[in-house]
């Protein structure tokens, strides 16, 4: 049983099988002390019981007469952001499941046991409880896409209404894209697809996906959204798509140089690659507040998740891992984007992919002739605009190893 230490979540479920709800009440029983559990036969039923009191959790059945599950949470996200929104759901309604992968933040199948029910809805809750900005909670619970490059989305339309269309291109498109690879990595992820193991490789996660799937998710289902010009002195959407691409890359060869576990590495190019990405969210929805910061961190010369603390009391890594966390993302790459900058904050004492995106966003930038003497560098004198926590490195005992990485690096990227 969860403790708790606060009030209790108010979650409703809602199905208009009488019998799943008294099952969700037998086998949620041990939840009592934790939750205020309500429930509802059918959407107006449910949008009656909002009305009445705040709803942290919401879990709704697609499959329902008149107002169906994809109909309720778009209702639901339109009137309540703030409430976190699941789906459970049969796998035989994949065509219902399209309508609602913007709506919902997770997509759970039936049949679900008690632990993985609990286990889903404590992390999301506790996930927003991070983020105490009420302002930031209510924007980032109302993202269903993030805007990826014109060429990128126009390329990947093309190759899925060609008669030709290639898998591994489209995967190919899908893992040079941020706001791609991390709304297939949600989809991949949920249990609608009753994959055995997580995956989180965008390029891995839409060749599993395949043409059947991809095509009605990019075609029809509007999962990808255009990028549409954005005017934020000193970012460039084109430039964090090659920054968190190359930190990926990087990251996956630091993690190489640890570990032959398979899971560890395609976790570390995942966090990579999508390290940055709460700087999209908000270059798209603070855009003059993240231009403040932007010049605030040049003007001092300081990192910007410096500058983005004084401004929005919370930084573009914390923000970046709710939004992966709230879509279900594993805890590993979570971990990862939200304590890139201040890995020391994160819980675990050991090489994870934390550490390897850490000194990658480090690595990526610097001055050669600083990377082979990285190992060596003291506390006291750090490289020029570099971030790197020596001190975590050194609590892990591998302060020395980031010179090997370093020349991995190099010379992986000579000709």
């Amino acid at each position: 049983m969860t403790e708790s230490m606060g009030p209790k979540r108010q979650v409703l479920f809602v199905d208009d099988e009488p019998n799943v709800l008294s099952g969700l009440r037998r086998m949620l029983r041990c939840q009592r002390n934790v939750w205020d559990m309500h429930f509802a036969g059918g959407g107006e039923a449910a949008l009656d019981v909002m009305r009445q009191m705040p709803i942290d959790v919401i879990v709704s059945d697609m499959r329902m007469p008149g107002m169906d599950g994809a109909e309720l949470l778009t209702h639901v996200a339109d009137r309540y952001p703030n409430t976190i929104r699941l789906v459970l759901s049969g796998q035989s309604e994949q065509e219902k499941i399209f309508r609602v992968i913007g709506p919902a933040h997770q997509f759970l199948s039936k049949p679900c046991d008690a632990d993985r029910l609990i286990y889903t809805i404590e992390r999301a809750v506790n996930l927003r409880a991070q983020l105490q900005d009420t302002a930031l909670q209510e924007i980032i619970s109302k993202i269903t896409a993030l805007p990826s490059l014109p060429e990128i989305y126009r390329d990947l339309v093309n190759e899925l209404e060609s008669d030709h269309a290639s898998i591994d291109r489209v995967a190919e498109m899908i893992e040079s894209d941020l706001a791609m690879s991390a709304k297939v990595l949600q989809l991949v992820n949920s249990s609608f697809f009753g994959l055995p193991s997580r995956v989180t490789a965008p390029k891995h996660a839409a060749s599993l996906l395949g043409l059947n799937i991809m095509r009605p998710l990019a075609l029809s289902a509007s999962v990808f959204l255009q990028y549409e010009s954005l005017d934020v002195d000193g970012f460039c959407l084109d430039h964090e798509i090659q920054h968190g691409l190359a930190v990926g890359v990087a990251a996956r060869r630091v993690a190489e140089c640890e570990t032959d576990d398979p899971g560890v590495i395609d976790d570390t190019f995942g966090a990579g690659m999508l390290h940055d990405i709460g700087k999209l969210i908000l270059a798209v929805h603070h855009t003059e507040a993240f231009a403040d910061a932007i010049r605030l961190a040049d003007a001092r010369q300081q990192p910007l998740w410096q500058a983005e603390l004084e401004i929005f009391q919370t930084t573009h890594a914390a923000i970046g891992g709710h939004l992966l966390g709230l879509w279900g993302l594993p805890n590993p790459v979570v971990e990862a984007v939200a304590f890139h900058h201040q890995p020391g904050s994160a819980p675990g004492g050991r090489f994870c992919p934390l550490t390897a995106v850490h000194v990658a966003n480090n690595l990526i930038g610097l001055d050669v002739s600083c990377c082979e003497t990285l190992g060596k560098c003291p506390e006291s004198s750090p490289p020029q605009n570099n971030d790197m926590d020596f001190e975590y490195l050194e609590s892990l005992q591998l302060k020395l190893r980031a010179e090997h990485w370093c020349n991995q690096m190099l010379a992986e990227a000579m000709p």
